[in-house]
């Protein structure tokens, strides 16, 4: 079984955590966890310049047990890497529920539940504030 997580991953936080966790889980022992990884120039499409460049983020999600491999993505969306890899599942945090997520006509889309109100935005927020 193979199941899909993308995102920025700028600053990594116990929400992206919960979220790799989760989509461990749902793979199995057997199973894989992929996560697609935005390039510095695709989240510039989309935000702003990540704090960390994308081969300092993709050795820390590296360094997860969670994670199974990263491949990084100079696309706006990850749909080209979805169709390529197939997934059975997608996995997104609980602030995708009410949104379209890229590859639902791939996968099976699936939400890990999380009390945590964390993001990167709020985290770099919160420290221009101090």
């Amino acid at each position: 079984m193979i199941v899909f997580a993308n995102g920025c991953f700028d600053i990594l936080h116990p929400g992206h955590i919960h979220t790799l966790k989760f989509a461990k889980q749902l793979a199995g022992q057997d199973g894989k966890v992929i996560v697609g990884l935005n390039s510095d120039s695709s989240i510039a499409l989309i935000k702003r310049k990540p704090i960390f460049n994308e081969q300092f983020r993709k050795t820390m999600l590296e360094s997860l047990r969670y994670v199974d491999e990263v491949r990084i993505f100079e696309t706006e969306t990850p749909y080209l890497l979805i169709k390529e890899i197939k997934p059975d599942y997608i996995v997104k945090g609980p602030d995708y529920i009410n949104k379209q997520v890229i590859g639902n006509d791939i996968a099976l889309v699936l939400f890990a539940s999380q009390g945590l109100e964390i993001s990167t935005t709020k985290i770099i927020e919160e420290i221009k504030k101090r």
